[in-house]
């Protein structure tokens, strides 16, 4: 074994979880491996936000033709545009089966950074209704940790990333450190009022709480309103692991990061119970490697790290890596969506408003906070946001100046409002290695099996009538109703598959993010949810990863692991 193929760390993936894992490890002083199995991203060559329609071949249509034979899956994610499609896998050389009857949408980025540069942006606390609640109500098993234990880490990340969000002193979503919030549309405004004068449920409309930057941080710019988010953002206004924790990494001359680095398993040892290193095929020129350290934090991404858990077998592990329990790959659970309402209002004819809005509305969960539904368990947020477009081009009759003329004129205000529910944790919701089908690489696909449940259904249906008797007591017409569930996956908050729990027996973590089977591996991305909550779940991740770190750095110390 060279010196170069030996570090004190190795962390896998290079995305939300990735890059804390490189950031905090190098700062406290570890020699660092950063392996991301795709191509690397310089944010001056590789961002696109700024590319207009008129520049772009299609027109921003995109090419359709080759959408659909090279990305059938991921053109389903609305960012896999024409531009933003290069954020995203080619679905013919990354495959994954599905058993009969699963519909399933697994939505991946294979770059420095992976999702981080077309995610969402929204960051929403967990409270302990949401760590409690599999032990209250029986599904799934017991967070190993609760509110206290992670909020100090919440707090570390959020001054970092730069939070946009208001205060509301919320018990179910608790505050955060945020900078100055977005401002809210004249109509966004009215519902505000609405929800606090008719309801008495606990209702309220905030503007959402976003990881962009509305004052400028550590030298990222403020944002400016740009628009296209997930292309990509020059000004680092919005928080992406090449924007901020990986150029953080570098800085401390400890990194060394690999692009086109494919990780196909872990090296485990029988004989000290650790993980040695991981073995890496070269995404271009398919040479094999092996890389080896101290510890190992796999953040591949839920579903890509419990794949490399599955495929690093053993006579300790025939069927996986830190699969003493069995629990490696069940549980996989994802946010529900399609429960949504929309509306037009009448009124403020003089208002409009200028700029893209990095950002929408939030609703709290209301649902099941101090009193029980007698129909379902858990509860959904609802984001959305009020708003006034110009008039649509494809339905406007005319011709010449006189139709160019009418394009400038404004439409109605309109407002729209859809649920992210919580899947229940479900054991039979899996995903397994297919041995008859590998991807590009030779590494064996995922074969994934899951459904929504009954209680999942329930909430999506509840949320649509919400939506709608919101709308229709703030004075909204025409309104238009959805509850249909969008098919697993879609929601890109696909989590599970790698639980932490109290029991080695029924848990694949500890309350650290400690494979329990070899304690120098943590597994700090969506894999390690024990539950799905309704918030969107990137921040408890990043908090999770943070409060790992710090932990594995001390039992190094300590000479534990």
């Amino acid at each position: 074994m060279t010196q170069a193929n030996r570090f004190d760390a190795i962390v896998v993936g290079s995305g939300i979880t990735g890059g804390w894992a490189a950031k905090d490890l190098c700062e406290k002083g570890l020699r660092t491996l950063v392996l991301e199995a795709g191509r690397d991203i310089v944010p001056e060559r590789d961002y696109v936000e700024h590319v207009a329609p008129w520049e772009m071949h299609f027109r921003g249509r995109g090419d359709r033709r080759k959408l659909a034979a090279e990305q059938p899956i991921q053109k389903e994610c609305y960012a896999c545009d024409e531009m933003g499609s290069r954020f995203f896998v080619n679905d013919i050389e990354n495959p994954y089966t599905q058993s009969e009857g699963t519909d399933f949408k697994w939505i991946r980025g294979r770059q420095v950074g992976g999702r981080s540069i077309t995610w969402g942006r929204q960051v929403y606390r967990w409270s302990d209704l949401d760590f409690e609640a599999n032990a209250k109500d029986g599904h799934g098993v017991d967070w190993p940790i609760r509110y206290a234990d992670i909020a100090p880490w919440y707090s570390y990340v959020e001054k970092f990333v730069g939070v946009t969000g208001k205060r509301e002193g919320l018990s179910q979503l608790p505050d955060g450190e945020f900078q100055k919030p977005m401002d809210l549309t004249c109509v966004e405004e009215h519902v505000r009022g609405v929800l606090a004068s008719k309801f008495n449920d606990g209702r309220i409309l905030t503007i959402g709480r976003a990881a962009v930057l509305t004052e400028a941080l550590n030298g990222r710019g403020a944002c400016h309103y740009c628009g296209p988010c997930e292309r990509g953002c020059i000004t680092r206004s919005y928080f992406s692991s090449p924007n901020a924790t990986l150029p953080a990494a570098r800085r401390t001359k400890r990194m060394t990061l690999r692009p086109n680095s494919v990780v196909e398993s872990m090296i485990f040892d029988a004989t000290t119970r650790r993980v040695t290193g991981v073995r890496v095929l070269d995404a271009v020129t398919m040479q094999a490697r092996e890389y080896h350290a101290k510890v190992v934090f796999l953040c591949a991404s839920t579903l890509e790290s419990t794949r490399i858990l599955l495929n690093s077998k053993s006579p300790e592990f025939p069927d996986g890596l830190a699969n003493s329990s069995g629990e490696l790959g069940r549980n996989l659970m994802d946010h529900t969506m399609g429960g949504r309402a929309s509306g037009t209002f009448d009124g403020w004819s003089d208002k409009v408003s200028y700029g893209r809005r990095p950002n929408g509305i939030y609703v709290p969960r209301f649902r099941n906070v101090k009193a029980q539904h007698p129909d379902f368990l858990r509860g959904y947020g609802m984001q959305g946001g009020g708003s006034r477009g110009r008039v649509n081009a494809d339905d406007t009759p005319g011709f010449g100046t006189e139709y160019k003329q009418a394009l400038r004129a404004w439409g109605p205000w309109g407002f729209s409002l859809g649920g992210w529910g919580e899947c229940l944790p479900n054991h039979d919701n899996k995903v397994m290695l297919d041995a008859a089908r590998t991807d590009k690489w030779g590494i064996p696909a995922l074969r994934i099996d899951c459904t929504w449940g009954e209680n999942d259904v329930k909430l999506v249906k509840d949320a649509s009538r919400s939506a709608a008797e919101m709308l229709e007591a703030a004075g909204a017409h025409d309104i238009r109703t959805e509850d249909t569930p969008t098919q697993m996956g879609l929601c890109i908050h696909e989590m599970g598959t790698a639980r932490m729990g109290r029991d080695p027996k029924t848990s694949v973590l500890n309350g650290w993010n400690q494979a329990w089977d070899a304690l120098n591996l943590f597994v700090t991305d969506g894999a390690c949810m024990a539950s799905s909550g309704c918030q969107n779940p990137s921040i408890t991740y990043m908090a999770l990863t943070a409060r790992a770190v710090d932990h594995a750095v001390e039992e190094l110390k300590r000479r534990n692991l």
